[in-house]
């Protein structure tokens, strides 16, 4: 799951270096502009839909935080 995250991801946002931090939200690196636009992307991709109380710096700080989440949402 993480492989299909990263490749959605990084080719929607590819300003953004995933791979590198896992303080994403932490290091400031994503602002909500931009999370809002990963959960559209992980939305549609996936067919999912992300809670309000997911969109948490625990979920978002690293590319396995977000597959993580994935998994759990698509049951």
């Amino acid at each position: 799951m993480e492989e299909k995250v990263l490749a959605l991801l990084s080719e929607e946002f590819p300003e953004v270096d995933f791979e590198s931090s896992d303080a994403l939200v932490d290091d400031g690196i994503l602002d909500s502009l931009t999370i809002t636009g990963i959960i559209a992307s992980l939305s549609m991709e996936f067919g999912i839909t992300i809670p309000y109380e997911e969109i948490i710096e625990e979920n978002f700080n690293s590319i396995s935080g977000l597959a993580k989440m994935v998994e759990r949402l698509q049951g």
